[in-house]
């Protein structure tokens, strides 16, 4: 590689956060593994009531792979993992890595059509779900390359006093598999570890190999497999844990996101395992699960998205709730407006957390995070700095041409987290990993955003994500911000819709505070508020309001459900015309 000469203002004002890491050349599962050797006794993670050692998972990811190469697993093949964040998936995401394969991390409720994609896409041997999810992967398996299914069950990960109740209540409404089914109960395909007679189960990989894919529509909205490597995880937790000196080994962190996202998986999980940490499993993801997890485990650390910190400012059972056991609370995956960092920080104050919201940003192309507010300084609606050795510039849209501090353009990413590729998507991966002058290859990210002059970051919002309207640029993240500013306003959506003449207009959808009313006083309301705040070009045309707005399966809110319906509704008024 040619020196680096890229531009980098946020050296000076990273406090304790080292500019440069030398980073662990091995895989995951070493990486891991060398924690536990430090750390034997310390809880590596907690599922239930259930408490699990270092010294344990590892005993249980080595039994998982001697099975997995049993069944034939070899190197470089694909392994799907479609499982909330529960211990079997710990076990075989690790297990799958220790024996050279590549696991291909999906959500267990994605809708049949989507399995079988990406069990093609993947070219996936095996797959490995949860028994209620059965079904749909034995209705599909015949048109893909699946050779074994293995059922995992919620069940044989929970305590005997906990699997009763557990079978009394959830463990009734799953259907029973049939007898006869042609899968691998998990009891039975961990028993075949027993049967491996490989003096070496363990295949020796590189940092640089293929470990991981993980999904995401990228620039172009397309659902594409992101390939990342050991390097790139390992990288993650590194910097994860450089950019957060306050983390101890031991330390508990709140594992809500789920793992088949990045944030989830590279942050939450293997950040927390790779240093000694204690992870709090959630297998079902609810706003009030979430706060009861907090004050049951006390948790240091807590991450998720702007809808879910919202959803906490509301539950009853937050009240009097002690929080001095924070020392960080991470905002990530979609943008943070100002009122509710404004909000959310008050409420951590009034429940004796001595620590504010710390907003990140990053995409799936770089294990999801490359940028955090430092601890010692933030400045308002800022995404924060770099994390050592990444490199963030800005330019304009699709260029190489780097914009002054202060201008807005496109946001690029360079670092050891950058994806190795698009999986069979050889002309995308040319689009948006590209080499330039400065010794870098960077990542096109489509997002637009601006730095000034000491390296922070603010995000503006998608460059999909852009509504055009009488030949104006409008910003619907920005819209979001003054709507939710207003005191009616809970939450909010703004997307564009058709129009004749402006091709195409605003349109707020809205939850309201309760105590609020969805009247036509409320609509005036707003849209004065608004007309103080936006452009005249960029304001709302209609409010629409709604109990609640769809939410994508990581927790965001669903604006392409919403321009869906409203194409669909100018699609019909055309053709009754």
């Amino acid at each position: 590689m040619s020196e680096i000469t890229a531009k980098t203002p946020w050296k000076e004002h990273l406090g304790e956060v080292p500019f440069h890491l030398d980073y662990f050349e091995g895989t995951m599962f070493e990486k891991v593994e060398a924690t536990a050797k430090e750390y034997p006794n310390y809880v590596a993670f907690d599922f239930m009531g259930r408490h699990t050692t270092y010294r344990q998972l590892i005993a249980e990811i080595e039994r998982c792979a001697r099975a997995l190469k049993t069944i034939g697993i070899r190197e470089n093949d694909r392994v799907t993992i479609a499982m909330p964040n529960c211990p079997q998936a710990i076990y075989l995401f690790y297990a799958v890595n220790l024996v050279g394969g590549v696991a291909n991390m999906i959500h267990p409720l994605s809708a049949e059509k989507e399995i079988e994609f990406y069990l093609n896409e993947s070219e996936s041997v095996l797959a490995i779900t949860l028994d209620q999810f059965y079904d749909k992967f034995e209705r599909v398996r015949q048109n893909t390359k699946v050779v074994n299914i293995v059922i995992a069950s919620v069940k044989d990960a929970l305590s005997r006093p906990i699997r009763a109740g557990y079978m009394l209540t959830e463990g009734r409404k799953i259907e029973k598999i049939p007898v006869d089914a042609p899968v691998l109960m998990w009891r039975d395909f961990m028993r075949l570890s027993h049967c491996c007679y490989y003096k070496s189960f363990k295949v020796p990989r590189k940092s640089d190999d293929p470990a991981v894919i993980l999904y995401s529509g990228g620039t172009t909205g397309t659902t594409k497999g992101i390939v990342l490597t050991n390097k790139n995880f390992n990288a993650l937790a590194e910097q994860v844990l450089a950019a957060n000196p306050m983390v101890r080994p031991g330390d508990k962190m709140l594992a809500a996101m789920p793992l088949f996202h990045g944030f989830g998986l590279g942050v939450c999980i293997h950040s927390m395992l790779a240093g000694g940490e204690r992870c709090i499993l959630i297998p079902r993801f609810t706003a009030k699960s979430y706060a009861k997890q907090i004050v049951k485990y006390r948790c240091n650390f807590i991450a998720g998205v702007p809808t879910l910190y919202e959803a906490l400012l509301r539950l009853p059972s937050m009240e009097g709730a002690d929080l001095s056991c924070l020392k960080g609370v991470f905002s990530g995956g979609d943008s943070l407006s100002v009122e509710l960092k404004k909000k959310f920080d008050k409420f951590l104050y009034d429940h004796k957390a001595a620590v504010q919201v710390r907003e990140g940003y990053g995409t799936t192309e770089t294990v999801t995070a490359c940028c955090l507010t430092p601890p010692h300084m933030h400045k308002e609606g800022s995404i924060g700095l770099p994390f050592p050795d990444t490199y963030i510039k800005i330019v304009e849209p699709g260029t190489d041409r780097e914009l002054p501090y202060g201008e807005e353009g496109e946001i690029l990413l360079a670092g050891p987290t950058v994806m190795k590729e698009y999986m069979k998507h050889p002309d995308e991966t040319a689009q948006t990993l590209r080499a330039h002058a400065d010794g870098l290859t960077w990542v096109y990210t489509g997002d637009l955003g601006v730095m000034d002059d000491e390296g922070f970051v603010f995000f503006r919002g998608r460059a999909k994500r852009m509504i055009i309207s009488s030949g104006y640029n409008v910003y619907p993240a920005q819209i979001e911000n003054v709507l939710d500013a207003h005191e009616a306003v809970q939450m909010s959506c703004v997307i564009g819709v058709p129009d004749a003449y402006k091709m195409q207009k605003v349109k707020a959808f809205v939850k309201l505070n309760p105590g609020f009313a969805p009247d036509e006083e409320t609509k005036r309301s707003i849209l004065d508020y608004c007309a103080k705040h936006v452009a005249k070009y960029a304001m709302p045309y209609d409010v629409e309001f709604r109990e609640e707005l769809p939410k994508t399966l990581v927790g965001k809110v669903a604006y392409r459900m919403l321009e869906e319906e409203e194409l669909a509704k100018a699609n019909a008024a055309e053709a009754a015309v």
